[in-house]
This record gives structure tokens, C-alpha cells and sequence, in this order.
């Protein structure tokens, strides 16, 4: 039993590692960062779950909310979206839709805001 243990804890650690380090950390808006006219920068990219996305930019201007497809089209963030504030923030992506937001007054409405599906 426990030799079968101990191989089992081999296989799984193995497979995380394998799948790791497959994973791919995008910057968003390259070497611009977070920022206005930002929407269009997923175009042409291809996105997987578990890819992370980097968010950098001044927080003391922005931030990055995530958010559902209908606060993503009326840009009102609800209370209980996650909102990250640090400057230079690290989301790894769920499979589907992900939508992301900055929620500073304007901002969103501005074109601060970003769209991807994963697969």
C-alpha cells in the first residue's frame, strides 16, 4: 500500500509539473502595460486556461476588476467582483470568458477594459 502511495504522489507531481509548464503569462497591452484603447490587444492571440495574464500599470490611476460579460458591456463593476490593486498583478485564466475591467471613474467606458476566452 504504500509503495503504491508513494508512486501515485510521483505520478500527480509529475502531471502538475508537466501541465505548469505549459501555461503562458501574457502582458496585457505588451510593453504598454494596462492602459486607454487596451480592448483590442487580445486580437489575434490564442489563450488557454491556466495561462496567466500580467497587469502592469500605476496604481495609483488604475486598477483591474474582474468581471462578468454584463458588467463588462455596461461597465458597472458589482461589490462582489474581485478587484486587484497592486500595479502589477498576476490572473491566471478560467476556461471560457474572462472579463476584465479598470474600475476608476471613466475608465472602463474609456476602452480600459479586455475580453478573452480561454479554451
Amino acid at each position: 500500500m504504500g509503495r503504491e502511495r508513494g508512486s501515485a504522489m510521483i505520478w500527480l507531481t509529475l502531471m502538475l509539473c508537466f501541465q505548469s509548464s505549459f501555461a503562458a503569462t501574457f502582458m496585457v497591452g505588451d510593453a504598454s502595460g494596462w492602459g486607454f484603447d487596451v480592448s483590442n490587444w487580445p486580437k489575434g492571440k490564442t489563450f488557454k486556461a491556466g495561462d496567466v495574464l500580467e497587469f502592469t500599470y500605476n496604481r495609483a490611476n488604475h486598477d483591474v476588476a474582474v468581471v462578468d460579460k454584463e458588467a463588462y458591456e455596461s461597465c458597472k463593476i458589482p461589490q462582489e467582483a474581485p478587484v486587484f490593486e497592486t500595479g502589477d498583478d498576476l490572473i491566471p485564466l478560467k476556461k471560457g470568458d474572462n472579463y476584465f475591467v479598470c474600475g476608476f471613474p471613466g475608465h472602463c467606458e474609456g476602452g480600459m477594459k479586455i475580453a478573452i476566452t480561454a479554451t
